[in-house]
C-alpha cells in the first residue's frame, strides 16, 4: 500500500467524479480560492453570453457492442454531440474504426484505470512489470477508485493513460478529447497533475471543470466531492479549455421519472459551457449479465431521441457544441 492511503481520505463515488482531500486542506482551499470569475468559458470561446452551451456526452463506449450501437446511432442522428471510448475494453477498436470512418463526429477517450464489473473485466494496456500497481490479483485493473489510489503511483497512472492515447493513435485515430472513467484521474491531485500534463503535451483537451469560482468548488464539495488546494492549483494552471459545469443524467425508477430528473438537471444549468454525461446501451441479455445498471443505460438509449426530450431542450434555447468546435474556437482566439 503506497503513501496515498495514509495521506487522503479515499472513497468511491460511482460513475461520476471521484475526488479526495483531507478536511484541513479543504478548508484551506475554500479560503484561498480566487474571486469568482466574471466571464464563462462559453463567453471566452465566443458563444452568446446568455446561453446554456451544452455537450451531451456518451461514456463507456467500447465496453460492449450494445454501447457502440447506441453511441453511433446517436451521433449519426445528431441527438448527442460527443462520445468517449474505453481503450482497454474488448470492443474499443471497432468504435475507433467507426470514428475514423466518421471524421466529422467528436470521439474521445474515456481513460480507464478500473474494471468494475463482476464478470466483464479487462487488464490495462501497460505491461504488468512496468506498472504492477495498476493490476489486481486476478490480472485486471482494480474494481474501485479506492483500490487504484491505494496501489498505483502517479507514474504508473501516467504510463497507462499515455498507452491508451498511443493505442488510439496507432489505430489511426487522434482523439478529440480525453476524460476519466469513474473519475479516477481526480482520485489524487498527483493523478490530476499527470492527466492535465498529458493533455497539454498532446494538445488534446481534457474534461476539466473551471475552479476559479469558489462557489463551484463548494457546490461540488457539498455533494461529497472533496477537492484540495493542489487539485485547484493544477486545474487553474491548466492552459486548454475548461467546462463551467459538469453533471450526469440522474437515475429514475421509471423512464418517465428519469426524463423528469433530466429536465430538473437542465433547469439548474446557468449560462456557460456545460457537459452532461450518460451511458446509453441497447437492451440485450448480455448487457443484463454485464451490469446491474442495465435498465438506466437502456433508458438513456431512448431519452435523447425522444421527441418530448428534444422539444424540451429546444424550448430552453440550448446551444449545442462539442470538443472539436471548442478547440477550433480556442485556437482561433489564440488564448
Amino acid at each position: 500500500m503506497n503513501h496515498f492511503h495514509t495521506t487522503f481520505n479515499i472513497f468511491f463515488i460511482g460513475i461520476s467524479l471521484a475526488m479526495l482531500s483531507c478536511s484541513t486542506q479543504s478548508k484551506q482551499a475554500s479560503s484561498q480560492s480566487s474571486n469568482p470569475k466574471t466571464e464563462t468559458w462559453a463567453e471566452k470561446l465566443g458563444f452568446p453570453k446568455d446561453k446554456i452551451v451544452l455537450i451531451l456526452h456518451a461514456d463507456d463506449i467500447g465496453m460492449c457492442p450494445e454501447a457502440n450501437i447506441s453511441a453511433s446511432r446517436y451521433l449519426e442522428n445528431d441527438h448527442i454531440q460527443s462520445a468517449a471510448v474505453m481503450m482497454p475494453c474488448p470492443n474499443a477498436e471497432e468504435f475507433i474504426q467507426w470514428a475514423i470512418a466518421n471524421p466529422q463526429e467528436d470521439v474521445g477517450l474515456h481513460l480507464t484505470l478500473t474494471s468494475e464489473w463482476k464478470t466483464h473485466r479487462w487488464p490495462g494496456l501497460t505491461a504488468v512489470e512496468d506498472a504492477p500497481g495498476l493490476i489486481d490479483e486476478e490480472g485486471h485493473l482494480w474494481r474501485s477508485v479506492r483500490q487504484v489510489v491505494e496501489h498505483a503511483s502517479a507514474e504508473e497512472v501516467e504510463k497507462e493513460i499515455r498507452a491508451q492515447i498511443e493505442k488510439s493513435i496507432a489505430f489511426g485515430y487522434r482523439p478529440d478529447h480525453i476524460d476519466t472513467h469513474m473519475g479516477t484521474l481526480y482520485g489524487s491531485h498527483e493523478y490530476t497533475e499527470a492527466y492535465l500534463k498529458v493533455a497539454e503535451e498532446y494538445n488534446i483537451p481534457a474534461m476539466v471543470i473551471d475552479m476559479q469560482d469558489p462557489a463551484i468548488i463548494e457546490a461540488f464539495r457539498s455533494q461529497g466531492y472533496p477537492i484540495n488546494q493542489q487539485m485547484i492549483d493544477a486545474v487553474n494552471n491548466y492552459t486548454l479549455p475548461k467546462l463551467d459545469f459538469f453533471g450526469s443524467v440522474p437515475k429514475g425508477k421509471t423512464y418517465e421519472e428519469k426524463c423528469e430528473n433530466f429536465y430538473q438537471l437542465l433547469n439548474t444549468l446557468k449560462p456557460g459551457l456545460s457537459e452532461i454525461i450518460f451511458h446509453p446501451s441497447e437492451l440485450t441479455d448480455s448487457l443484463k449479465n454485464i451490469t446491474n445498471s442495465w435498465q438506466q443505460r437502456v433508458w438513456e438509449a431512448q431519452m435523447f431521441e425522444d421527441p418530448k426530450v428534444i422539444q424540451y431542450m429546444e424550448d430552453k434555447g440550448i446551444v449545442f457544441t462539442n470538443w472539436k468546435e471548442i478547440m477550433q474556437r480556442f485556437e482561433e482566439r489564440k488564448f
